[in-house]
C-alpha cells in the first residue's frame, strides 16, 4: 500500500477550503506524479450560479483540480517542502463532458520536466473511467 495515502492534502498543499480541490490522496511518486480525487459536493456555493437549475462545476475548478494533483508530486519534493507551487500556464486543455455535484473527479498527473524551479506537467480528470478534461499545466516554484 502506497504510504501517501494516509497523508491528508493539507499535509503537502498550502490550499485550505474553501479553495481545497482534494478529498482524497490515492498516490504520490515524488517528481514524477501523482493520483487524487475530489468529491464534488452538492452544496458547493459556486455552483448555486454556475447555472440555476443545472448546476455544473466550472472547468476552470477542474483545471485547479488537477494543477493541485502535480503539486502533490512536486511539493512532496523534500527541498520544496513548505513552498507554493504558482500555476504558470495551462496548454492544451480539452473538456469532454460536464462535472456534476455528487460526481467524484479523479485526477493523474505525470510530470514532464523540472528545472530548477520551473515544470510541466500533463494529465487527464475522469469521472468513473470516463475522461472528463484533460491538459498540460505549467508551474513555477516558490524560490
Amino acid at each position: 500500500m502506497d504510504p501517501s495515502m494516509h497523508l491528508a492534502p493539507e499535509e503537502i498543499l498550502p490550499h485550505r477550503p474553501p479553495f481545497l480541490f482534494i478529498s482524497r490522496i490515492i498516490s504520490i511518486e515524488p517528481e514524477k506524479g501523482a493520483v487524487a480525487e475530489y468529491d464534488v459536493p452538492h452544496d458547493l456555493s459556486i455552483l448555486r450560479g454556475h447555472f440555476p437549475g443545472y448546476p455544473i462545476l466550472p472547468g476552470v475548478i477542474v483545471l485547479e483540480m488537477l494543477a493541485q494533483t502535480g503539486a502533490l508530486a512536486i511539493l512532496s519534493r523534500e527541498e520544496f517542502k513548505g513552498k507554493l507551487a504558482y500555476l504558470a500556464g495551462v496548454d492544451s486543455a480539452r473538456f469532454r463532458r460536464p462535472v456534476s455535484p455528487g460526481d467524484t473527479l479523479r485526477a493523474e498527473m505525470t510530470m514532464d520536466s523540472m528545472r530548477l524551479n520551473v515544470g510541466r506537467a500533463r494529465g487527464r480528470v475522469t469521472v468513473d473511467g470516463e475522461e472528463v478534461a484533460r491538459a498540460t499545466i505549467l508551474f513555477a516554484i516558490q524560490k
